[in-house]
């Protein structure tokens, strides 16, 4: 890992351990990536260097991590469903009926509420149909890659012409509830609660942080691993047939 040249997703995909540091400073790892260090410092007016020194501080890492990186991609579509995908859908009419519920009993002293419960809400409804288009049309292309190159049999042609459509697509929905989370976590000052927040108050706003850091493990490992390496895997099979 060269922490001045490679891209910020890039370290984060080969140890985890660094995503706490840019969370630590503000920058995005999973859907702004694609950039190096110093361009995400020069962006926010920070300063490169403390970055680098927190980067190689780090301990050599000792293999505790999971190294998702080395993962087949037929496994890592199936751990990201059954495990990020599925604590959307068990998390989010949770969140929601809390939120409903501080709307009414709070909304009048914090107005604010209103914005969180809407921006959630509409969060909730895209990452719904996002992850179904990933279920049904992503997700069983990448294991239809990896068993045809398994078997060596030939690659079906998608109808939605290229891996990279779709991958695009999803790309571009992660940005959007990235975007989504930066709000609620500015309106809620990092999900810190009121002082004369109740419990489900606190609650709440420790669920919403704690569905932002999935998220954002989640998009990364889309972003990173999953989608680059899925759109190398299928130039190969472009190669490979004009041979």
């Amino acid at each position: 890992m060269n922490t001045r040249t490679d891209f910020i997703g890039n370290m984060v995909a080969e140890d985890f351990r660094t995503a706490a540091i840019f969370k630590r400073h503000g920058i995005d790892f999973c859907c702004k990536g694609g950039r190096t260090i110093e361009e995400a410092c020069s962006n926010k007016k920070l300063a490169p260097e403390k970055i680098y020194e927190e980067l190689e501080a780090l301990p050599k890492n000792e293999g505790s991590a999971i190294d998702f990186n080395s993962w087949p991609l037929d496994l890592l579509a199936d751990y990201i469903e059954k495990t990020h995908h599925r604590y959307v859908e068990e998390k989010t009419p949770v969140l929601q009926a809390f939120l409903d519920k501080l709307c009414k009993v709070h909304g009048d002293r914090h107005p604010e509420l209103f914005e969180i419960n809407a921006i959630f809400n509409e969060s909730a409804h895209d990452l719904a149909a996002h992850m179904k288009k990933e279920e049904l049309i992503l997700f069983p292309f990448v294991r239809n890659m990896v068993k045809a190159r398994i078997s060596g049999e030939a690659l079906l042609q998608p109808p939605f012409g290229t891996v990279e459509n779709p991958v695009n697509m999803m790309q571009h929905e992660h940005t959007v509830e990235g975007e989504r989370f930066r709000k609620i976590a500015e309106i809620t000052d990092e999900y810190l609660p009121p002082a004369d927040a109740c419990n489900t108050y606190k609650v709440a706003f420790a669920m919403l942080q704690d569905f932002e850091n999935d998220l954002h493990k989640h998009i990364h490992l889309e972003n990173n691993i999953l989608f680059p390496k899925a759109i190398r895997l299928e130039k190969e099979f472009a190669v490979e047939s004009k041979n």
